[in-house]
């Protein structure tokens, strides 16, 4: 580390410390050459996620809009903030282990769901409604009735 003081290539740690919630290690550190003490920041390097839209697009990993989509499906829905921060930290962490820099929408659209139908069948099926672009009646019935045969099977069938 080159000292922001005289330039010399020396130096030595005096302190490590965590910040920023353990995401970055602040490093005091001393010059050897000139003795003055100066603060350093290790932040790891996150490597740009895209994501593939259906016509093929790419753009940037935005995980306000996962944030945005599941908080339209759970309004007015007994679902905490921490509840649904929770699961948008689950599903991003689960998209960067899985790949290696892209991920398709339809990717993250059922990943959404999957948690979803975990926390809340209503949030479920509104998120499911908006993102499966039903063509019709019948076919978000079907949806329902996956449900609530899942629903049944959870319950041991009981009604």
């Amino acid at each position: 580390m080159k000292c922001p003081y005289c330039g010399y290539r020396t130096d030595k740690v005096v302190d490590s410390r965590e910040a920023e919630d353990g995401t970055v290690i602040r490093r005091r550190r001393e010059c050897m050459g000139c003795g003055k003490r100066f603060t350093t920041y290790e932040h790891i390097e996150n490597v740009p996620l895209f994501v593939v839209k259906r016509d093929g697009r790419r753009e940037l990993f935005d995980r306000n809009k996962i944030l945005n989509g599941i908080v339209k499906a759970c309004e007015k829905r007994p679902v905490s903030v921490e509840e649904i921060e929770s699961l948008v930290d689950k599903i991003e962490q689960e998209i960067r282990a899985e790949t290696d820099g892209e991920v398709s929408s339809q990717e993250i659209g059922e990943k959404v769901m999957r948690y979803l139908s975990k926390l809340d069948d209503v949030a479920y099926v509104r998120f499911a409604s908006v993102y499966r672009q039903f063509k019709d009646v019948k076919e978000f019935m079907e949806e329902l009735q996956q449900l609530i045969s899942q629903s049944q099977k959870k319950r041991g069938g009981k009604r």
